[in-house]
């Protein structure tokens, strides 16, 4: 794997519509722009972006945790997305995120029963990349579906490809839709 840059960013949200929110609605992603080694030409065997997600999970997950502050119990949910440059496609994004990036990065947050949320995109230099975010460990939990946005003033280059990883430490700010909530998580099936 070839990485250019990683960016991370922290959100904090501590008042809404008038609003205190207690605790604040905490999220952070982190980003790597790497290079696409298969840009400019099709390829039937994409297992070395398999194996740089995999690497990948890890790695952001890791940098996005410590944005949070470091403690693995205290993350909610998570996301992932890939925003591919114009020289490859878009089942390079798919070949960093589906297969490998999964497992470490529940191995750097001790766990998670659901899917990870995921989004893949093309893209140019400055385009938004929205990550979904779910609960770590029950789909159905409302309050936690969310997003976060990004968007890199130089990334990516046509032959790059930007992936994200992000995280919450607590649903939207002052949810209110009614489904099932964080407490009342079993974690079992990573519906419930």
């Amino acid at each position: 794997m070839k990485l250019r840059k990683i960016i991370t960013l922290v959100e904090e949200t501590r008042r809404e519509m008038g609003r205190d929110v207690a605790p604040a609605s905490r999220r952070a992603l982190a980003a790597a722009v790497i290079v696409n080694p298969h840009a400019g030409h099709y390829a039937d065997d994409l297992s070395d972006l398999i194996a740089t997600g995999a690497t990948l999970g890890d790695l952001l997950g890791r940098e996005a945790l410590a944005a949070l502050g470091g403690n693995p119990a205290a993350v909610e949910g998570y996301g992932k997305a890939a925003l591919v440059g114009d020289a490859g496609e878009l089942e390079h994004g798919a070949a960093l995120l589906h297969p490998g990036l999964g497992a470490p990065l529940r191995a750097v947050l001790g766990g998670g029963a659901a899917l990870v949320p995921s989004s893949k995109a093309m893209g140019g230099p400055g385009t938004v990349i929205d990550v979904p975010l779910g609960n770590k460990d029950a789909a159905y939990v409302r309050s936690h579906f969310d997003g976060m946005r990004v968007q890199i003033p130089d990334a990516p280059r046509a032959g790059e490809i930007v992936v994200v990883v992000a995280l919450q430490c607590t649903g939207r700010p002052l949810p209110r839709v009614g489904g099932l909530r964080h407490e009342d998580v079993v974690g079992e099936d990573g519906l419930r």
